[in-house]
């Protein structure tokens, strides 16, 4: 074994370089380039349809990563693909620090549901924060709109969107515990 045999792995280097580019990017730039995420993700990154995710306070590298792969199509959806093929790197890296500079917000969800989704939370944190407010690479989950929640478990369960991670622990759940685990995090 050679003994400079590097300590970062290229993918491990490549997302530690876009989180260093998400956090000295341009909030104000960014502000100005929203204009057109407003319509579906709503005045200060609240989005107002449970179709649409809040982006207010969303981690700045998980809105950078998911930007870039609706870019190259690793994500599929026509509207963000054909958004994202028009933003640069720094623009990608404005539209991030910008709505992670905005106050979070609650989506709210059923109490009764919220207080059985409790206890089942724990699985989330370790990746997702204590607060289920993200961490570098993993989303928000606080204030998420639930529906929005169970549908993102089900695309996870069912394979139309793919991380083995989340797969795993998706393919774990019924819906009664993504329905439960959605309206805690969407109470937060």
């Amino acid at each position: 074994m050679h003994p400079l045999k590097p300590l970062f792995s290229v993918p491990l280097l490549i997302a530690c370089i876009a989180m260093t580019s998400a956090y000295a990017a341009d909030p104000k730039a960014g502000a100005q380039k929203a204009t057109v995420c407003l319509g579906c993700h709503g005045p200060q990154g609240k989005s107002s349809n449970a179709q649409w995710p809040n982006l207010a306070a969303q981690q700045p590298t998980y809105i950078a990563n998911q930007l870039n792969a609706y870019k190259s199509g690793i994500r599929e959806n026509p509207m963000m693909q054909s958004i994202a093929a028009n933003l640069g790197q720094d623009d990608i890296n404005n539209l991030a620090a910008y709505f992670a500079s905005l106050p979070a917000a609650s989506a709210g969800g059923d109490p009764a549901l919220a207080s059985s989704g409790q206890p089942k939370a724990a699985m989330c944190l370790g990746c997702h924060g204590p607060s289920a407010t993200g961490n570098g690479q993993f989303p928000r989950l606080a204030g998420q709109h639930p529906n929005y929640l169970v549908t993102q478990l089900k695309n996870f369960k069912d394979g139309t969107r793919q991380n083995s991670q989340m797969q795993a622990i998706a393919g774990s759940l019924s819906e009664e515990d993504m329905t439960q685990l959605a309206a805690y995090f969407g109470s937060l």
